[in-house]
């Protein structure tokens, strides 16, 4: 049996050395909710923000002792800052136009509307030599990081399962810059758990979805279905229901990951009363071993994952890590996968065969 002690698992990223300031773009609830606390956590400085709406850019500045800009312009003028890009998709590739050459950027999921749009903006970056990533912060989160570590540690032997289950009731209301798009939950939700798969298990030679809405409301898709293809020899699904509108008892949002020799059992608390949150959750049953033990957890996906996610970034520029985690190159591989979701979803699916037709003689 493998020695395990729950608390020798990584569940942070190290902090840089001399951060620099951050200029955020846009000023919506996940600015407030989860940027801010998790850079005034890491004790990274925050310049200030913009956002088309003066008045709410400045009511949040004023909470939280920053500058309210009043153009992009202004806000991409700031030395040798992060850009935060806090922005509808919709809005990247312009604020991305705007900064200098060489600029640091760290962008909002997902990387623009579509894959056109995610290439338009990876020509962005490279033909600006923009130092980017996309803000796929549940790989930074602390139940995540440990879970990849155990995995790389040898506590579950091969991956070999990966199931994703959510029944809950989200909402939808606190972002209302999403009624009307197309794309709603796999491009806006389920991408981060695509993207956390697709860094557990690489990436899958295609995927079977099926994304819809619900009759109680109008946004495009609140329930996805998805088989990830691996082969013969990884399983992976994802379910996904946002409707669940039933009361806690039932309700549901956790990641099944089982390898040969051990598994995990994680628990993503936030979503099941956002923004408030329940506990997150991580349970090992290390290989060898004869039960689950629980991994006392250093923090939570919101606001700790975000802490993470920019750390690394600040760390990339100025030297001291080597690797840029979700980079745009990698990110639009997370887009490619949202998108063959999405055209899987609008393809007819393998239909039933005919019923045989009855071959009764006459009677004589």
């Amino acid at each position: 049996m493998l020695d395990f002690d729950p608390k020798s698992l990584s569940q942070s990223w190290q902090l840089p050395a001399t951060p620099h300031p951050i200029v955020t773009f846009g000023a919506g609830s996940i600015v407030g909710d989860a940027h801010y606390p998790a850079y005034r956590k890491g004790g990274f400085p925050i310049a200030g923000l913009y956002d088309p709406d003066h008045d709410k850019a400045k009511a949040l500045a004023e909470k939280w002792g920053v500058t309210a800009y009043r153009t992009v312009e202004e806000a991409a003028s700031v030395e040798n800052a992060i850009f935060d890009l806090a922005t509808p998709p919709a809005a990247h590739a312009k604020v991305l136009a705007a900064l200098p050459e060489g600029a640091a950027a760290l962008i909002q999921k997902p990387m623009g509307a579509d894959l056109a749009a995610a290439t338009e903006i990876l020509k962005i970056c490279r033909a600006k030599k923009l130092k980017a990533a996309v803000n796929f912060q549940l790989r930074f989160a602390p139940m995540m990081l440990a879970l990849k570590d155990a995995i790389a540690k040898g506590l579950l032997g091969e991956v070999v399962d990966f199931d994703v289950y959510l029944a809950l009731d989200t909402p939808w209301q606190l972002w209302s810059f999403l009624e009307g798009l197309p794309r709603i939950e796999i491009a806006m939700h389920s991408i981060h758990y695509l993207d956390v798969i697709r860094q557990v298990l690489g990436d899958p030679k295609g995927v079977h979805a099926k994304s819809i809405g619900h009759p109680n409301h109008t946004m495009a898709q609140t329930r996805t279905t998805a088989i990830l293809d691996y082969g013969d020899r990884v399983r992976c699904a994802v379910s996904i229901n946002h409707d669940h509108k039933f009361g806690r008892r039932h309700q549901a949002c956790e990641f099944r990951v089982s390898g040969t020799e051990g598994a995990a059992y994680l628990q993503l608390g936030v979503n099941l009363d956002y923004p408030r949150g329940e506990p997150d959750i991580l349970e090992i049953y290390p290989k060898g071993g004869d039960g689950w033990v629980a991994v006392p957890l250093e923090g939570t996906w919101f606001p700790d994952a975000f802490v993470g996610r920019m750390a690394n970034l600040q760390r990339f520029v100025s030297g001291e890590d080597a690797e840029l985690v979700s980079s745009v190159e990698d990110a639009w591989m997370t887009m490619a996968l949202v998108e063959a979701a999405y055209a899987s979803s609008a393809a007819p699916a393998t239909p039933l065969a005919a019923r045989p037709q009855s071959n009764s003689s006459k009677s004589a």
